[in-house]
């Protein structure tokens, strides 16, 4: 059975239907496929992205979206505003962190983030539909599929699936990345943006920057190989040496 695979999406819905349309002439309309997360943030209609994969999924289509650390900023500021999330280094909230893109996801949703704390929270919590919040906060960890494990981040070399951290799941670089471990399944995986998703050994690394005006990969994984989907049709993924630069991604947090 062959798998398609989607990576970080970011609020890029354009970009989303596009890469839909390619899996569709390749594998046709009940194509599987796997979304890595981080839906929202940054891009400039996060919740137009939510309500596509929600409809499709309401429709029937075999879509599976996991979920990603971004994924679960926007329910978590709804329900405890003061939550900021011990994945990130810089321990600030997602509101007023900068690069995170909590304005875009708010503006999506027709909020105006420029406006004090307290009336934001109201208008967001009228603003978003509660169905939005829940599907982000309740997406699956994990998907195993014969031919792969989809996470968002990765997981902890060593640790079984069923006791893997969701922190681990959602953020991990460091020991995941640099690792040249057999994790049995590839594991198929975003949340570190690279030029263009890569392959490795073990691994498949999906986020090829989609966030910062780069493509949204789509890959077919199939028992004979691994294809990047394009406009010109499928192109193989040869299997990369896991280097310096991947190492010094992997030492960040």
């Amino acid at each position: 059975m062959r798998l398609y695979a989607i990576g970080d999406i970011h609020g890029q819905l354009d970009l989303l239907k596009a890469a839909h349309d390619r899996i569709m002439r390749d594998g046709g309309r009940d194509a599987r496929i796997a979304h890595v997360g981080d839906l929202i943030d940054r891009g400039p209609d996060s919740r137009g992205v939510v309500e596509h994969l929600m409809r499709g999924q309401r429709e029937g289509r075999p879509w599976i979206v996991v979920r990603g650390n971004h994924d679960r900023f926007l329910p978590a500021f709804l329900r405890d505003p003061d939550w900021v999330d011990p994945g990130l280094s810089s321990a600030q909230h997602w509101i007023d962190h900068p690069g995170l893109g909590a304005d875009a996801t708010l503006r999506s949703y027709g909020v105006d983030p420029d406006q004090p704390r307290d009336a934001l929270l109201r208008e967001a919590r009228r603003a978003v539909p509660p169905d939005h919040a829940d599907y982000l906060a309740t997406l699956p960890l994990w998907y195993l599929h014969p031919r792969a494990l989809v996470v968002h981040a990765g997981i902890r070399p060593g640790v079984p699936l069923q006791d893997q951290a969701e922190q681990d799941l959602v953020w991990i670089r460091k020991g995941f990345l640099e690792s040249q471990a057999d994790f049995g399944p590839l594991v198929v995986h975003g949340h570190t943006a690279m030029d263009r998703p890569l392959r490795h050994a073990n691994r498949l690394n999906l986020d090829g920057g989609a966030a910062y005006g780069r493509p949204l990969a789509a890959v077919v994984i199939e028992p004979d190989g691994i294809h990047l989907l394009t406009d010109r049709g499928r192109e193989p993924m040869p299997v990369t040496p896991i280097g310096p630069e991947v190492d010094r991604i992997a030492a960040k947090r």
